[in-house]
């Protein structure tokens, strides 16, 4: 998981927002432009763009590119434009037409965008293909592509994926072939709602600093959910992009902190490229299926591990960035900011599936899965932190034990919580209690949650698992750990510049 800056902890307003206040607005209203990205994401930003590249590389082998040097040129320059002013790291953009009378758009991680002819000509203006491309550089600068691909993976890989177990050579493709391959079913081109919400805000910003008029998003994602009740065409896009409602009315409402100005056309000569490519018989996305994936093994495996020594080692995080001690017959693994702790025979590797903790630990700073207003919501029908008056404003700590908790249990269905399995742990932490049958073992299993808040106000987090045969004495070791947990704050946050 990594942390971006200043996002590894919300409540309310998201860490990483830029808040803009407005007279047009109701008094006390705010809008916020997400500029960073945030939440729980397995891939670094090398990762990222490994991952596009590759990606890239396999779908404009099954995709007809219009070659038009008129096209291009207008493409580059609209691009460039708009990622002057994008967020974050500086990613290798670059964008293609594509000539399919399927109207849609792709972003891949890392900076490959492509634009299908069929959508360039529901294109009104050149202000409103910009409205396009912004909204798509916008996902990538967030990272909700490898973002989404995280959280479909840790519904495969289970409690060991917040540690971050399987890490290696290949692993970025070995996890986007596991959630979908290179398709449309692909995990990292289909995103959630609140995804464009965020997408739109930011793209927004970036058309206005570009030096087109804004009004230009509302009015082609406006023009896109009209379309898209009666043009078929736009299937695919509603599906990877939905057109939640609401999201004209938001932009509408930004537009009122950025104004109206700008122009409609910067580059010139939309209107000679708008159709370029369809002249002929418009090409058909075809997409390859993931190839060579062994199914998974399901058979119970019985593991024979050892029970946790009595004798603990200190290990330090190769970056400096935490401390903590554990049982010397435990191996630490780390990957990026998290580590798994294990004995020999507490990750079992089956093929075709990917590595399953059944005995050990995993360390890590918490990242929100879920938007802010998600959280909220969620947290109002089911709830496990305890929290005595959900009425009022919970703090950073229950609302990241909530949010993980839940997490958890959305990847693990096997595991549950009952009434009465969270508590609170002093005036810093909690600890959260889930139990069920493994799919792995075939035996009861327990996970106990540890979180603890940092004095920056970060959370990190300890989840334990184990039998529920030996459980109690692996969570005594567990207690040993979290109680000996040391944060070098300073170091996480030079790993965040």
């Amino acid at each position: 998981m990594t942390i971006p800056r200043k996002s590894r902890i919300a409540s309310g307003v998201l860490a990483g927002l830029v808040t803009f206040a407005s007279t047009a607005l109701p008094a006390g209203a705010q809008l916020a432009i997400k500029r960073s990205p945030s939440g729980f994401n397995l891939f670094t930003v090398d990762e990222d763009i490994r991952l596009g590249r590759q990606s890239a590389v396999e779908l404009e082998r099954l995709m007809r590119l219009v070659t038009n040097a008129r096209a291009e040129r207008f493409l580059d320059s609209v691009l460039a434009r708009l990622t002057a002013h994008a967020p974050g790291p500086r990613y290798p953009y670059r964008v293609r037409a594509v000539n399919a009378k399927e109207a849609t758009t792709f972003a891949l991680p890392g900076g490959p965008l492509y634009v299908t002819t069929g959508l360039m000509g529901l294109a009104r203006s050149e202000a409103e293909l910009a409205g396009l491309l912004a909204h798509s550089v916008a996902h990538v600068a967030l990272r909700h592509g490898t973002a989404r691909a995280s959280k479909a993976w840790m519904a495969k890989a289970g409690v060991g994926a917040l540690g971050g177990l399987g890490s290696g050579p290949g692993r970025p493709m070995r996890i986007a072939n596991a959630v979908g391959g290179l398709g449309p079913e692909a995990a990292f081109l289909n995103f959630a709602s609140s995804d464009e919400f965020e997408a739109d805000a930011l793209g927004t910003e970036l058309l206005s600093r570009a030096g087109y008029d804004p009004v230009a998003m509302s009015a082609v994602v406006a023009s896109l959910r009209r379309e898209g009740r009666r043009n078929p065409e736009l299937k695919g896009l509603a599906s990877s992009h939905p057109f939640a409602a609401g999201r004209e009315d938001r932009i509408r409402n930004l537009l009122n902190v950025l104004g109206h100005h700008g122009a409609s056309e910067l580059v010139g000569g939309f209107s000679t490229v708008r159709w370029i490519g369809r002249a002929g018989v418009p090409a058909t996305l075809h997409w390859k299926t993931a190839a060579g994936v062994v199914a998974a093994d399901t058979t119970p495996v019985i593991p024979d591990v050892p029970a946790p020594s009595s004798r603990f080692a200190r290990y330090s995080h190769p970056d400096a960035l935490l401390s903590i001690e554990h049982p010397d017959n435990w191996q630490a693994e780390a990957s990026g900011f998290a580590i798994s702790f294990a004995p020999p025979g507490g990750v079992i590797h089956r093929p075709g599936g990917e590595p399953n903790l059944v005995l050990g630990a995993v360390v890590n700073f918490y990242a929100a899965f879920e938007s802010d207003v998600e959280r909220w919501n969620n947290s109002l029908v089911n709830n496990y932190a305890p929290f005595l008056d959900r009425s009022r404003s919970r703090g950073l700590l229950e609302d990241a034990t909530d949010d993980l908790v839940r997490q958890i249990l959305s990847a693990s269905p096997h595991l549950s919580a009952p009434m009465g399995s969270a508590r609170a742990e002093g005036s810093r932490g909690y600890s959260v209690r889930l139990s069920g049958r493994s799919p792995v073992t075939g035996e009861m299993e327990r996970v106990t949650v540890y979180t603890r808040s940092l004095p920056d106000e970060h959370v990190v987090y300890l989840a334990c698992i184990a039998p529920a045969k030996t459980a109690t004495t692996v969570e005594r070791a567990c207690s040993k750990m979290i109680q000996s947990l040391r944060v070098n704050d300073a170091a996480a946050h030079r790993q965040q510049q």
